[in-house]
């Protein structure tokens, strides 16, 4: 398979400190806490809803990137070795997520996500594209022809705003298939290393626009929308097309309240979804899995589903995933 080699752009490199527009000075450090050698006992199945994959010149141009802006990675490993620790370690299903930064990437990284999706039943894979590029919704259709769950994109690294007239096209073709969206679109980080500054794209009421022009559209923010929590747990109450994901927001590795992230995370459990961001991490793969499993009794006062469907549930509901054992392939 080929492999482009251009250097992407992380998911989430450093977080928004207190005020808009600043940030605290990168690289963040890495926390050196211990790891277990599997899941955190007791917990249901996890399914971990964002996973990245990138074929071996793009990951490691973005472990480059991650040591100059972000964090050193604790787990440099290729997309192969990626499934197979997860795997290995208890976690049942992955949602693998990958962008590119700039036009004329996506065909090749969306064809390289589904070859090695078929090759791992596990891996259920997100196309993206380079919004308002040439072909873009073409290239959307040929990537769920191809067995693609959804689409992965993101503001920051893209450089653009999600009520962009761009997305239109990209958003109404989700709808029309029933597939999602997973676009990240909350303001943090606010980093001088993006091509823009996040704050200029990004707003709660940008992505309540969406949500009310594509009704239709199931549409999911990940890291809990940071950096507007608060805002983002009531946008859940009043659209039922929106999900969230926690990934990297029960780490208390970001400068964040924990008691605003536990409140956001709590506000709909059947629309929050469990992320890792595996596996560019700073700190320990299981961590947050760790958290949920020490705050579970605040979960489970949701509802006698709500852990099992924060770990797993939700995700299968969103990305149509099969029930454990159900023996179909997930994304398909």
């Amino acid at each position: 398979m080929t492999s482009p080699t251009s250097s992407p752009l992380p998911c989430l490199a450093c977080a928004a400190d207190a005020g808009p527009g600043t940030v605290r000075p990168p690289p963040m450090p890495a926390l050196h806490d211990p790891e277990g050698a599997a899941l955190p006992a007791g917990l249901p199945p996890v399914i971990d809803a964002h996973v990245h994959l990138f074929p071996p010149a793009l990951f490691a141009a973005l472990w480059r990137w991650f040591e100059q802006h972000g964090w050193p990675v604790r787990y440099p490993l290729q997309a192969e070795a990626v499934v197979r620790f997860l795997i290995d370690r208890g976690v049942e299903q992955l949602v693998a997520l990958q962008y590119p930064h700039k036009p004329g990437m996506a065909r090749t990284l969306n064809a390289w996500l589904a070859a090695l999706a078929a090759d791992h039943p596990e891996v259920t894979p997100l196309a993206s594209v380079f919004p308002g590029e040439p072909e873009a919704e073409q290239i959307v259709a040929e990537a769920f022809a191809q067995g693609h769950a959804g689409v992965k994109l993101h503001c920051h690294v893209q450089a653009f705003a999600i009520d962009d007239p761009v997305t239109a096209p990209l958003f109404e073709l989700c709808a029309q298939r029933g597939k999602p969206a997973l676009v990240h679109a909350g303001r943090a980080p606010s980093s001088p290393a993006y091509p823009k500054p996040s704050h200029s794209l990004c707003a709660v009421e940008r992505v309540e626009a969406v949500l009310r022009n594509w009704p239709g559209l199931r549409l999911c923010v990940p890291h809990l929308g940071a950096d507007e929590l608060s805002a983002y747990g009531a946008l859940l109450e009043r659209h039922d097309n929106l999900w969230l994901d926690s990934t990297m927001m029960l780490a208390e590795y970001f400068p964040m309240d924990p008691s605003e992230v536990w409140a956001t995370l709590l506000q709909r459990p059947d629309r929050v979804i469990y992320g890792s961001d595996f596996p560019n991490l700073p700190y320990a793969w299981d961590r947050e899995l760790r958290a949920i499993s020490t705050h579970r009794h605040r979960i489970e006062a949701g509802g006698p589903r709500a852990l099992e469907d924060l770990l797993a549930g939700n995700a299968r509901a969103l990305y149509g995933l099969p029930a454990r054992g159900a023996g179909a392939q997930p994304g398909r």
